[in-house]
């Protein structure tokens, strides 16, 4: 009885977990921590999802349970956003099932298509759930870079050469979690065919579809003719609406994909709470100027902190779309390694950042940034950063940070 159960056993301790231990301390012993740490929006969704909400909450009859793939309504309102958006046409019917946002529906897609010993392709760096969903289900992942160049399908080829069973699902995560790097639909074309030679499944997360920033549109995969072949797609209310807690996400794309979805689902669970699904429909079919006000939001922090860092000795790359920074560690203090850095940072500058590590062993070297704070308090932050790095003996610009 004292072996570890078998799925245990395959997954590391969550390093992320530790920073996070040790900012809930340090925020329960009264200190002002400026959380960068989590992918948490801060804002509020909008008025009208939460009165749709609390309007069907209201009705006798919706407390019962729900359907496992979703309401009609709220299947047909994502299959209109594709159209809308990408100009793709989606059957609500074969082709969407909702998911209890995207990590639930990525996982429940594991278990339904693979099998013990199968290979999978993701990305290192990249967002744990893009692994270890596969981890769980028994699969074995070999890493390719999250770099969209072409060493990255030098990789993809060396990996059908040289992997033994041959990679039968490829993950891919664009706008990027956690680098940001965002790729052109023309990356795309090229996948879908490499995918279409090599009889493998492509899985995307498009979770951050309306976080782009410069005027530059985030492609979907699906817009690809013959896409959906071999694609399915998730997408997700969390940052687009600032809807996270609210659970509620979808798969779209190849039909015999999220028909297995589908089924493992209906075993698994009941669906999403009506009320909430009702509400998501809203959110869907409704105003949709919240979307570009957030965006705005967004970009507006991100080149008020990639400014006021870098007026405190930090150069943070500006990202192209999503909530975040990937940010190398300032050169003097690499050395230090990105857990330890993190460490450092919560500890002397009060501020919370998530290490690289915690993303895959690729992401040594850096920390993601999430910008879930407003203007003034990234301002102070990198106030705060700029006296830990002069306390590290940094050099840093003598103009004043923030």
């Amino acid at each position: 009885m004292s072996e570890e159960f078998y799925r245990i056993k395959r997954l590391p301790p969550y390093v992320i977990a530790e920073v996070n231990a040790m900012r809930a301390a340090a925020r329960a012993g009264g200190e002002d921590i400026i959380d960068l740490g989590m992918g948490n929006p801060d804002l509020p969704p909008p008025a009208h999802v939460i009165d749709k909400l609390c309007e069907v909450a209201r009705k006798p009859d919706a407390h019962g349970y729900s359907q496992s793939k979703g309401i009609p309504g709220l299947r047909k309102a994502q299959a209109n956003y594709y159209g809308r958006r990408f100009g793709v046409d989606i059957d609500p019917e074969t082709e969407v099932v909702v998911t209890m946002g995207s990590k639930e529906g990525l996982a429940s897609l594991a278990t339904a298509i693979t099998a013990p010993g199968d290979v999978v392709l993701a990305p290192n760096p990249s967002y744990p759930i893009h692994t270890f969903g596969f981890i769980i289900a028994g699969a074995t992942i070999r890493a390719v870079p999250t770099t969209p160049d072409e060493a990255y399908f030098e990789s993809l080829e060396r990996a059908m050469n040289f992997t033994v069973p041959r990679p039968s699902i490829l993950v891919v995560n664009y706008p990027s979690n956690p680098t940001a790097e965002a790729v052109d639909l023309a990356f795309y074309e090229r996948l879908v065919a490499w995918a279409k030679e090599n009889q493998v499944w492509i899985i995307s997360d498009l979770a951050y579809s309306e976080l782009y920033f410069d005027g530059k549109p985030t492609p979907s995969i699906l817009q690809v003719k013959g896409a959906k072949d071999v694609a399915v797609e998730f997408t997700s209310l969390s940052k687009t609406y600032s809807m996270a807690g609210w659970r509620i996400g979808f798969a779209v794309g190849n039909r015999k994909l999220i028909g297995a979805m589908t089924r493992v689902k209906s075993y698994l669970d009941y669906g999403a709470f009506t009320p909430v699904q009702a509400a998501a429909c809203a959110a869907l079919n409704g105003p949709q100027d919240i979307v570009e006000k957030n965006r705005m939001l967004y970009h507006k922090r991100r080149d008020v902190m990639v400014e006021s860092f870098a007026r405190a000795g930090w150069d943070i790359p500006s990202p192209a779309a999503s909530m975040f920074a990937w940010a190398p560690l300032p050169p003097a203090l690499a050395h230090l390694g990105s857990l330890e850095f993190s460490k450092q940072l919560l500890s002397h500058a009060k501020v919370a950042v998530a290490p690289g590590v915690g993303y895959g062993e690729n992401g040594e070297g850096f920390v993601r940034i999430a910008m879930v704070e407003n203007e003034q308090r990234l301002r102070q932050a990198a106030r705060n950063v700029r006296k830990y790095l002069q306390s590290m003996g940094v050099n840093t610009p003598s103009v004043k940070a923030g």
